[in-house]
């Protein structure tokens, strides 16, 4: 095609929308120093991505949390009717959006009104735009402000009556997610789980970390077949990884040093405990030439502190209002515990661990976490020292007592959220491991390649989000914190 052909069809979308017209017209000022000239190297696709990124492409709309500081005068805002008082003489709607509510009033003229008809119809849930006069207040109860209302735009009309109110069952509510989450609470709550994340990467960032994203398909099971999904892929079968650990090792053989991941993980457990989901997101660390899995346990307490840190900063008076919580950002050191020490407390305190394998069971983790609230005075408890028995082949185990691993959990609120521990790195002890646990080597092989061409001392940990945000907003399960749970009888929605 010739330019000249390019250029009618140009001149035409131009020509037929005055935005980009005016966008078109102001490039050429700005690129030939305020003097006008043609774009004959522009074409129809260039035009439409100039105009992509003009900001008054966009509706110029107020966020209602920023209301309360603007002056009086013409405002526009979008978002959705949570309440409608139909009145004789006035209405009033709440309007809502993702960072809060307003009060529209429209007082009803003596006369037929279009204007209070189309208030009239409006149902619960359907989103507008309303543009009017901002008004402060001291006497509108909801923040001092309200908007007198001068026009009203149904974006789209929502059914009358909601599937869910809020007395609603989990179980049905997880059916209306979308709806649910409308909740001035949940809004918050992925608010505060996007700054958990952002703390956790700058601090990652900062001390030279570098972001891995690993594969969730495997050719073999990575750690146990109990708790992986098998599906069919192509002509053989493939897994869902229930962890990155083995492709973070990867990392530390490849010279990458310090990695971390936030992904998606998979466990094929039919558990229906509060704490428990066959998909979540998983947050995953390894770094190389360390001591012992004291320096894991150090680096994830910092961790810890800054996100904490993060929220009160961010959110903290939002999460006091909404949840009625005072975000505590804990002290460091986090005490530590042996394992075995710890079962000797508990039964002290009066319960004994049922488990025969050595670990504790929830009971336990919250016997422990509230001994760490009352005689030490945390929130956060590190146990350490877990028997090889019931640790993965890859821990490393102590010089001095072969039964017993570098090893962690870190309980917080009485619920364990980490497991973590320095990897053993030496070919011919990771090969004896694995044998001593029962594996065939066959199935490995993969794995011990990245060890039979050297790796540095390393250790890392695996942590769930959902799980940390279930116990900062003291949430009573995990599929309250979760924007979309998957558990043995949900895929849905």
């Amino acid at each position: 095609m010739s330019k000249i052909a390019q250029r009618e069809p140009v001149k035409a979308f131009v020509e037929q929308s005055p935005r980009i017209k005016h966008l078109t017209v102001s490039y050429e000022v700005k690129a030939r120093g305020g003097h006008r000239t043609s774009l004959p190297s522009l074409n129809l696709a260039e035009i439409r991505q100039l105009a992509l990124k003009d900001p008054r492409t966009m509706l110029n709309r107020s966020k209602i949390s920023e209301l309360k500081s603007q002056q009086d005068g013409p405002v526009t805002i979008g978002g959705w009717v949570e309440t409608l008082r139909d009145q004789k003489r006035i209405q009033f709607i709440i309007i809502r959006d993702e960072s809060g509510s307003v009060q529209v009033t429209y007082p009803r003229p003596s006369e037929e009104d279009s204007l209070a008809d189309q208030v009239s119809a409006l149902t619960h849930g359907s989103f507008v735009i309303v543009k009017g006069q901002l008004k402060h207040d001291e006497r509108v109860k909801l923040g001092g402000i309200e908007i007198l209302l001068e026009g009203l735009e149904v974006v789209s009309a929502s059914l009358p009556d909601s599937p869910i109110a809020e007395d609603t069952s989990i179980d049905k509510r997880l059916d209306w997610r979308f709806i649910d989450f409308r909740r001035p609470e949940l809004n918050l709550m992925m608010q505060v789980q996007t700054t958990i994340e952002q703390a956790w990467r700058e601090h990652w960032l900062a001390n030279d970390f570098v972001e891995i994203h690993s594969p969730k398909l495997m050719a073999s099971p990575s750690e146990s077949h109990a708790e992986l999904f098998k599906l069919e892929y192509f002509e053989g079968h493939a897994y869902l990884a229930q962890s990155p650990q083995f492709y973070k090792q990867m990392a530390m053989s490849a010279g990458l040093n310090r990695v971390f991941e936030i992904g998606p993980v998979f466990r094929a457990d039919p558990s229906f405990t509060s704490r428990h989901a066959t998909e979540f997101v998983s947050i995953d660390m390894e770094m190389s030439w360390i001591d012992s899995h004291e320096d894991v346990m150090s680096f994830q307490e910092e961790l810890m502190v800054k996100a904490i840190t993060a929220v009160k900063q961010k959110h903290g008076e939002r999460i006091k209002e909404l949840y009625e919580i005072d975000i505590e950002i804990p002290s460091t050191p986090f005490p530590r515990i042996p394992l075995a020490e710890a079962h000797e407390i508990i039964e002290k305190r009066g319960y004994k661990v049922p488990r025969t394998d050595g670990d504790l069971d929830p009971e336990g983790e919250r016997q422990i976490s509230q001994y760490a609230k009352e005689e030490l005075g945390h929130e956060f408890v590190f146990l350490t020292d877990y028997p090889k028995h019931i640790r993965p082949f890859y821990h490393m185990r102590h010089e001095d007592n072969d039964a017993l691993t570098k090893s962690y959990d870190l309980i917080w609120k009485g619920t364990e959220i980490t497991t973590g521990a320095q990897r053993e790195h030496r070919i011919e002890v990771l090969e004896a491991q694995a044998k001593d646990k029962g594996l065939d080597p066959e199935g490995l092989e993969f794995y011990m390649d990245f060890f039979r061409y050297g790796v540095p001392p390393h250790g890392g940990f695996g942590m769930g989000l959902t799980r940390v945000v279930m116990l900062m907003l003291e949430l009573p399960n995990i599929r309250e914190a979760s924007f979309l749970f998957r558990g043995p009888n949900r895929l849905q929605p």
